[in-house]
């Protein structure tokens, strides 16, 4: 409540008091649009049809799309569009969506401008969450943004037109983007990719991630993103991450989804994804062979081919061993004696490892050759 005077003291004006009570009226319209007997329009809201109600007289006030939906005929084209009444919904369209296209269809379509009747509309393009913070917002001019509906309500408020709304929510993400919450905006971005503003927030977050790549990956939350959007953050050439913190990301998320996926050689699914996204060229040559190989995940020759290059960088070239991984050609790659130099198919690569009460040691040489390739000594 705010009390708000202005007082003059001429003769020519009376004193005068304005009092504002914002506050008392946001109330008072919740209140509004939690009645559903006070609310003359229904939506059915997501694939569970949750109820969301509202009064299209508040909706056509605040938003063109809604006044056009709620209060205008449909064009010839879009009555032949409607379907039978038991099974009018929303489709999916295939293209970008804008807030000036409204897809929506009225399941008392052939009554919708009669504004004294009540109607019901299904909504399939929000989630309930979304769409009632939406109408939240519509009524009463406030709204709690949150970083787990916060994509949702961006694209919301733009497909209905309500531009403060879409600002709000443009800015809150300068500063809800951080290591908690990177997770829940990009799982997000997978329901409401089709929306023209899900590409420039993704983008932001993507660049978030970048910047802090050994925390992101590190996350618990990390291993329940969407396998498309694993596969787009470790394959990212600005992705400031070791590479095998990037092998260990890629083995949580696999692993993770080999447990709800009893029936899926979860092995098979880090091979066929993630296998040419790390350079294990990269990654000590210790840490190889007692923390990679020992796994048995990632093929032999790829972990020999990667301790030749740390032996000698100039007898593998980094770009030919990537598209092998690329292209699976795991066999071939000690064969390629162009790119392996000194290192060439005919040598047998062996693994000698010894223990004695110093201590165990392993040592990685080529038969019928003197050159060391890799030696770690604890």
């Amino acid at each position: 409540m705010r009390l708000q005077g202005d007082m003059e003291s001429t003769d020519d004006e009376l004193d005068q008091s304005v009092f504002e009570n914002k506050n008392g009226l946001a109330d008072d319209m919740a209140f509004l649009a939690s009645m559903p007997e006070l609310c003359d329009v229904t939506f059915l809201v997501g694939d569970t049809r949750e109820p969301v109600c509202a009064v299209k007289a508040v909706l056509a006030a605040r938003s063109r799309v809604f006044h056009k939906m709620l209060y205008q005929p449909p064009s010839p084209q879009r009555k032949k569009e409607v379907l039978p009444k038991e099974t009018t919904k929303l489709r999916r369209p295939t293209f970008l969506k804008r807030s000036s296209e409204p897809l929506l269809n009225v399941k008392n379509a052939n009554t919708q401008t009669q504004s004294n009747q009540h109607q019901t509309v299904v909504v399939d393009e929000f989630e309930p969450d979304v769409f009632r913070q939406l109408i939240e917002y519509i009524h009463t001019g406030c709204v709690t943004l949150q970083p787990r509906t916060l994509l949702g309500v961006l694209n919301a408020a733009d497909y209905y037109g309500l531009e403060d709304l879409r600002k709000a929510c443009t800015g809150f993400v300068q500063c809800c983007i951080n290591v908690d919450t990177v997770c829940a905006l990009l799982s997000s971005a997978e329901r409401y990719i089709q929306y023209k503003c899900t590409k420039s927030l993704v983008q932001k977050v993507l660049e978030f991630v970048d910047e802090h790549g050994n925390e992101v990956l590190n996350l618990g939350s990390f291993a329940l993103l969407p396998l498309h959007v694993v596969r787009l953050i470790l394959s990212r050439d600005e992705l400031k991450a070791d590479e095998f913190t990037k092998f260990q990301a890629a083995l949580m998320w696999t692993m993770k989804y080999g447990d709800t996926n009893s029936n899926v050689d979860w092995k098979e699914v880090f091979v066929e994804n993630f296998m040419s996204s790390i350079q294990y060229h990269k990654i000590p040559a210790n840490v190889l062979m007692n923390e990679v190989e020992p796994l048995k995940l990632v093929p032999y020759e790829v972990i020999m081919t990667s301790l030749a290059y740390q032996a000698d960088p100039s007898c593998v070239d980094p770009d030919k061993l990537k598209r092998a991984l690329r292209m699976g050609n795991y066999h071939g790659l000690m064969g390629i004696s162009s790119t392996i130099g000194t290192v060439t198919a005919e040598r047998t690569m062996s693994v000698q490892s010894s223990g004695t009460h110093h201590g165990s040691s392993s040592t990685i040489s080529s038969i019928g050759s003197s050159d060391l390739v890799g030696s770690d000594k604890t």
